[in-house]
């Protein structure tokens, strides 16, 4: 029974895959996040600790790099997960939950780069990356590496979801009843 025989699942090695995938990009993205600095004469120092949003992102993306690893390492070493079906609902609610957070940390960092882009003139936001554009330049690039993230994320809350409603079979309905809703 090797890693790639026909016993083994394809959606398994898809999700698998996946999982390893979001890995180095959260890491990635969270390494440029914590290294982006710059330093302007007039206005000072620029850097990841001055913003709770920076920071948010970053803990959303260590959160589901370790996740995903732990996952991806213990769908296939049986002894990590003792009891199946434990972990098998928790997987569940982990990437939707999971999901759904890096979600908001990508609607987080999107408005913050939309307010140092383009500032906000009726309460007297001036444009922040045109004194520090190599501090949003770096943080496109994490927003972009995190925006993969998310994907790869929304892609397991959607395998997550197919495995658990391929598990029932879908609910009987009577041909009249079938008419009914259909003239309706």
């Amino acid at each position: 029974m090797g890693f790639l025989d026909a016993d083994v699942p394809r959606l398994k090695i898809l999700d698998f895959s996946i999982r390893l995938l979001l890995v180095p990009f959260n890491l990635v993205a969270i390494w440029i996040a914590v290294n982006n600095r710059e330093n302007n004469i007039d206005y000072g120092e620029l850097e990841f600790a001055d913003f709770i949003g920076l920071k948010y992102m970053v803990c959303i993306s260590a959160v589901s790099a370790g996740y995903a690893l732990f996952a991806a390492v213990s769908s296939w070493i049986r002894c990590l997960v003792t009891r199946a079906w434990i972990f098998f609902v928790a997987d569940q609610l982990l990437n939707q939950v999971l999901a759904y957070l890096m979600v908001t940390s990508v609607a987080t960092l999107v408005e913050f780069l939309y307010l140092a882009y383009n500032g906000d003139q009726v309460v007297s936001w001036s444009q922040a990356c045109a004194s520090y554009g190599k501090f949003c330049s770096r943080l496109k690039i994490a927003v972009s590496l995190h925006v993969i993230g998310v994907c790869c994320f929304l892609v397991l809350a959607v395998i997550s979801a197919f495995r658990v409603f391929r598990r029932y079979d879908p609910p009987f309905v009577s041909s009249k009843e079938g008419e009914q809703a259909a003239a309706t």
